[in-house]
């Protein structure tokens, strides 16, 4: 398996340059942080609208078929087995749950007592002699009548779905979709972030945004560039991870015949081996910033990127903030 084409973390697509790419880097930064803060405390159906609109950006700027596919595979498969495992999890409600109706039908179930002239708020028979007979007919009519009472009909059901041990509510349905689409928003919204933004750039707009925090004198340059230095060593781990699998798979070791203390010394040698190999690449990478002038963070400059909003940029805001106003207005979640 091709981790490098599976799971593209941390990965710029350079080519084709599509809308996001043309977008202000603080901008989109705005939109990550709306995509990982936002849902918090939102309903399901909120939820599944902020995965739905990843999914149709993807879709509408046109990303190659062949960088998300696989990704969001494996991600909506990780994610519907999540909602499975947590739609048939107990709810956390301990009681047992009644029809709203009684079991035998309409019948009532303490009986009604009779009613009478005598129980009846009406008027002694000496004080209707002036009214007509009709009305004194109403009148003991009224007071030989029972009342029925009708049971309230209703096709709310708690229970959704239960055949044997297997249970479906709808405190747990709702529990399972609001967690699927958080794992979907948090770590597609990232990816798709990466995937259009180039490091020099994500540098840059931390850089501007941090920049009122140098006067505090916070080393602002120096936090920005290690970020930026950690998602380009993400592909490196993977890189890493694949390459030592390709070594296990070459060797044919035969499991059942090593045993599980021959197992674990191999697992954990690969393991050892995957942390010098990182921290190698670690003192590579510095050895090269040291080669091309970076000693500190008061003599480096960002030089690479010149964030500037645009037209496009400001749309971009627009259409944040009414995302916004809809999360506060519609969006929450009903405790």
């Amino acid at each position: 398996m091709d981790l490098m084409r599976s799971l593209p973390l941390g990965l710029y697509l350079e080519q084709p340059v599509t809308v996001l790419h043309r977008l202000d880097a603080r901008v989109k930064l705005g939109w990550l942080l709306a995509f990982l803060i936002v849902p918090i405390l939102a309903n399901a159906p909120f939820r599944l609208a902020m995965a739905a609109l990843l999914v149709v950006i993807t879709l509408v700027i046109q990303i190659p078929l062949r960088v998300w596919k696989n990704q969001m595979g494996w991600l909506l498969s990780v994610t519907f087995f999540v909602l499975l495992i947590t739609a048939f999890a107990p709810d956390g409600y301990a009681t047992s749950y009644d029809p709203p109706q009684p079991r035998d039908g309409l019948a009532l179930t303490t009986p009604q007592p009779e009613i009478t002239k005598e129980n009846l708020s009406i008027p002694k028979p000496g004080l209707l002699d002036w009214l007509p007979n009709s009305t004194q007919q109403n009148n003991s009519e009224k007071a030989s009548e029972i009342p029925t009472i009708k049971s309230p009909e209703t096709e709310y059901k708690y229970i959704l779905f239960q055949r044997g041990p297997l249970r479906i509510s709808r405190r747990s349905l709702s529990l399972g979709l609001r967690l699927s689409a958080l794992i979907f928003i948090l770590i597609y919204s990232t990816t798709l972030y990466l995937l259009v933004t180039a490091p020099e750039e994500i540098t840059a707009a931390i850089d501007s945004l941090m920049g009122p925090l140098r006067r505090f004198n916070l080393p602002v340059t120096e936090i920005a560039l290690t970020l930026t230095l950690s998602l380009r060593f993400i592909p490196l781990v993977l890189e890493e991870v694949q390459n030592l699998v390709r070594s296990v798979r070459t060797r044919a070791i035969n499991w059942k015949k090593i045993g599980l203390r021959g197992t674990v010394f191999i697992w954990v040698t690969l393991a050892e081996r995957l942390l010098e190999n990182l921290l190698m690449r670690a003192d590579q990478m510095s050895t090269a910033m040291k080669a091309r002038g970076f000693h500190s963070s008061q003599e480096y400059q960002m030089l690479l990127y010149a964030p500037k909003l645009r037209s496009l940029d400001w749309l971009a805001l627009l259409s944040l903030g009414i995302l916004v106003v809809i999360r506060l207005v519609w969006g929450w979640q009903n405790l």
